[in-house]
């Protein structure tokens, strides 16, 4: 790799994690006067942003992660092929999850890494995708989704995207350990169902 390229692979991942500190529930927040952080889960993700701002904050939030997941990959592409793209994909998750901007307090990931791999390769994380849509319709539990999809998204990449195998690996054990605390009250019993899943209730006390 000639210095040029090694520059170019350096920026793209400069740019990758810089776009990765963009954090749509925080400032959507903010614009509330709410700390996105001291609110609900603390976490500045999609499922914390739809339970303390309601649903459009939410989809916005997630439109705006996935985006930038895709766009900093396209952008490692640009600049320094496919290597510089697969790396790209490491850099704006881990800028989303530990965004320097913020005091290093993100979000866990979810949302960034499938727009990354969607640049990446299509296929493989619309694949993931359906996975995690599956476990949360089954569970009710986008927590449940998010684990299941990190924990099988190892052996899809085996098979799809080999060379991006051990990144891939990384991307999976972030994931599961910013989940920590979902896992523990899954396993208790305490993880709350998410709130388009929960019933109403009637004026005379019965769901709806």
């Amino acid at each position: 790799m000639s210095n040029v390229n090694i520059w170019l692979w350096v920026l793209a991942l400069i740019i990758a994690y810089l776009l990765g500190n963009i954090s749509p529930s925080t400032l959507l927040a903010k614009a509330k006067g709410i700390d996105i952080h001291k609110e609900g889960s603390g976490n500045a993700g999609t499922t914390n942003a739809l339970r303390v701002m309601g649903k459009k904050a939410g989809v916005i939030t997630l439109v705006v992660d996935v985006l930038k997941g895709t766009i900093a990959v396209l952008i490692g592409f640009l600049l320094a092929g496919s290597t510089g793209e697969a790396w790209c994909v490491l850099a704006v998750f881990c800028g989303h999850v530990w965004p320097v901007f913020y005091k290093f307090k993100g979000g866990k990931g979810v949302a960034t890494a499938f727009g990354a791999l969607l640049g990446l390769n299509p296929l493989m994380a619309l694949l993931t995708l359906l996975i995690v849509v599956i476990a949360v319709l089954i569970s009710k539990r986008m927590s449940v989704g998010s684990i299941t999809g990190a924990v099988v998204f190892p052996f899809i990449s085996m098979f799809m995207e080999r060379d991006f195998l051990y990144i891939g690996i990384v991307l999976a054990i972030i994931i599961l350990v910013k989940h920590r605390a979902n896992i523990k009250r899954l396993l208790q019993g305490k993880e709350p169902v998410m709130s388009i899943f929960e019933k109403k209730k009637t004026s005379d006390g019965q769901e709806d």
